[in-house]
């Protein structure tokens, strides 16, 4: 949630000679409804089983850059399926910096409470062990821009992917 992956799968698919799929954009596209809407009218959980369904038949097409939403990993079975059929980057970025990033973002439902920052926390702790159990690679998505992060993924692609 505000940490780049969309930013950097895109450039990073452009890099590639790959295609670029966001499973939030995918989920829009064949709901014909903003996220907040599903949110508003199935729930998180119903939100949640959307996007598990969406990564599974994502996941199984061959040549692209899968950007997830952030709460993707929430689903033990989706950080499986992620695991077996893909090579997964962890953008990891602290919280304070993901406040600065989405704070004026309406488009995100689970922020739009009293105290984001607090949430970010929250959302942070709880999901931070579960991207690390998926990623087979965990970036400082902090520290670099986007265009460096991109240079240092096509590397490490590049070396452990289609070298192996």
């Amino acid at each position: 949630m505000g940490a780049g992956k969309t930013t950097v799968g895109r450039q990073l698919a452009k890099r590639l000679g790959r295609q670029f799929l966001d499973s939030d954009h995918e989920i829009v596209e064949r709901t014909g409804v903003p996220i907040p809407t599903i949110f508003e009218i199935e729930g998180e959980d119903g939100f949640r089983k959307r996007e598990a369904q969406t990564i599974a038949e994502l996941s199984l097409l061959d040549g692209v850059v899968l950007a997830t939403g952030g709460g993707a990993v929430l689903s033990a079975e989706t950080r499986e399926c992620m695991k077996q059929t893909g090579w997964v980057v962890y953008l990891n970025v602290p919280p304070v910096l993901l406040f600065q990033r989405t704070k004026n973002d309406r488009n995100r439902p689970l922020l739009q409470v009293e105290n984001p920052l607090s949430k970010l926390e929250e959302l942070y702790a709880a999901r931070d062990p579960l991207y690390r159990d998926a990623a087979h690679l965990v970036v400082d998505g902090s520290r670099l821009v986007a265009s460096g992060i991109v240079q240092y993924l096509q590397k490490e692609f590049e070396r452990k992917c289609l070298n192996s």
